[in-house]
């Protein structure tokens, strides 16, 4: 289910963001509104498992009435559900790094961004491993960051690809998020990289070569 392309369940997330909690009842009232036609509460109630199903709803809990009368279910939307409405990350940490260029010596900025990459790296822990077992750790990692990151042999090592840039638009106002990359890719793949292709200089791929001696089953 695409919320985006579904309008009624897309009004049943803004009301339930704009309320913190409603019955289908209030639900029902506020849809009317919005739509200017007749909804039903059985008709709230399918959409609204729907959302569950997707992690979108909570499933409902008892609220009381303040005046006799049975108890309703009230529902609320989960973490999951804030995906679906704007932010303004991008411009904030745009922002953020102007300023910090701005007001701080360039080495102060290297040593924050250093800690940051350190701080990323630090979610692994390589103790033990073989490099190609750690490279494969490092891939993943950069993958749930959103970095799309495969690896592929070399005759001078291994090439890292990343085809996606978290903070692609971030890229074209500041070098500092590139540079910080290069020092990830150091900290989880534990040798100095090379970068040699750039996505904001209109490569296809951040590529990192890893200049480390291959044993007789690499990595393909």
């Amino acid at each position: 289910m695409n919320v985006g392309l579904q309008q009624t369940r897309r009004y049943i997330l803004d009301i339930l963001r704009d309320r913190g909690e409603a019955t289908v009842d209030e639900i029902v009232d506020c849809l009317q509104e919005l739509r200017g036609k007749v909804i039903t509460p059985v008709t709230v109630r399918h959409h609204l498992h729907l959302l569950q199903q997707e992690a979108l709803v909570v499933s409902p809990v008892l609220r009381r009435r303040p005046s006799p009368g049975r108890p309703q279910h009230v529902y609320a939307l989960t973490e999951k559900a804030q995906e679906f409405f704007p932010t303004n990350y991008e411009s904030l940490a745009e922002r953020l790094i102007v300023q910090l260029e701005k007001q701080l010596p360039p080495a102060t900025v290297n040593v924050i961004f250093e800690d940051v990459a350190q701080s990323i790296a630090s979610e692994l822990k390589f103790d033990g491993l073989l490099f190609e077992e750690r490279l494969s750790l490092a891939v993943e990692l950069l993958n749930r960051q959103g970095y799309d990151a495969a690896v592929e042999s070399s005759p001078d090592g291994y090439l890292l690809h990343t085809r996606n840039c978290p903070y692609h638009h971030l890229a074209h106002v500041t070098q500092t998020l590139c540079e910080m990359d290069m020092r990830l890719v150091s900290y989880l793949t534990g040798v100095i990289p090379r970068r040699v292709s750039r996505m904001a200089e209109g490569d296809t791929s951040c590529s990192y070569l890893l200049p480390v001696s291959q044993p007789s089953n690499t990595l393909a």
